[in-house]
């Protein structure tokens, strides 16, 4: 069954608690300090030459890669960046597309696989968080990935991701079963972590209720997601072209340990 259908419903529900502000100002800063993307605020004109300010153009977009329902994307949006948006699931995206109504942002939004990443032009910033890289379960995939990722950057630019990391998978939530009930929906996620291929399995049972009747309709999927080590991600990063700025534990914003459950990745093109 495929991932992110019928759960796009009651995603933004069950991640109410996620630090979505505090992830946007973060991935600003780290946009500031190691990028080349410019909010609108601070954007000059550099020259009367039409394709220079197109190249200009291309060097403030970021994109989100794996957006999801677009919260995240939406709040970049709100502090000036000019932002596409990509997912593969179409019913995420439906939700992403009805809080750029709300909200009257020029978000761009497409439906892709991000192993098949086609954009119409390069792009300065390319940001992948919430797990979205840990999705990818073979080393081929990321690799094909980040290659995609770095033939669309705009030279300087940078893509900054996060995984989760085996540690994760394999001492804090793997072969765990985790319930919520909300008043108009629940869930019960149940892991089964396959250590051999740091593979983590979960499969999820969701409850929502139907109008107001005491009525629930159940439906059920399962996803996949692969704990990866900073060493792995590394080597991919550099099989893509590419090199490696920084390393951030995500919750300390400190160097990773042994113990990182998720890690941020700056990387930029190595320039010839």
């Amino acid at each position: 069954m495929e991932a992110y259908t019928d759960f796009a419903d009651v995603y933004d529900i069950f991640m109410d608690d996620t630090p979505y502000e505090e992830w946007a100002d973060f991935l600003a800063v780290l946009i500031g300090k190691y990028g080349v993307s410019k909010p609108s605020g601070e954007k000059k004109r550099e020259s009367a030459c039409e394709s220079e300010e197109i190249l200009a153009s291309e060097r403030d977009l970021v994109l989100d890669l794996g957006c999801g329902t677009g919260t995240l994307t939406e709040l970049l949006a709100g502090k000036g960046y000019d932002m596409i948006g990509i997912d593969l699931s179409q019913e995420m995206l439906n939700i992403a597309l009805e809080k750029r109504e709300k909200s009257g942002s020029s978000v761009f939004y497409l439906c892709q696989d991000m192993r098949e990443l086609d954009l119409y032009s390069t792009v300065g910033t390319v940001l992948s968080v919430c797990d979205s890289v840990n999705y990818l379960l073979e080393d081929e995939e990321v690799v094909t990935t980040f290659s995609l990722v770095n033939n669309y950057l705009y030279p300087g630019g940078v893509f900054i991701f996060d995984f989760n990391t085996v540690y994760k998978y394999e001492q804090v939530i793997g072969d765990d079963t985790i319930a919520e009930n909300r008043e108009s929906c629940s869930f019960i996620w149940e892991n089964y972590y396959h250590p051999e291929q740091h593979i983590n399995e979960y499969d999820l049972t969701i409850f929502t209720k139907m109008g107001t009747e005491e009525l629930y309709r159940r439906f059920t999927e399962t996803h996949f997601q692969r704990g990866y080590t900073q060493e792995e991600m590394i080597r991919f990063v550099e099989l893509a072209g590419m090199k490696v700025e920084l390393l951030l534990d995500a919750d300390t914003h400190k160097a990773p340990t042994e113990t990182s459950e998720r890690i941020y990745v700056i990387a930029r093109e190595v320039l010839k």
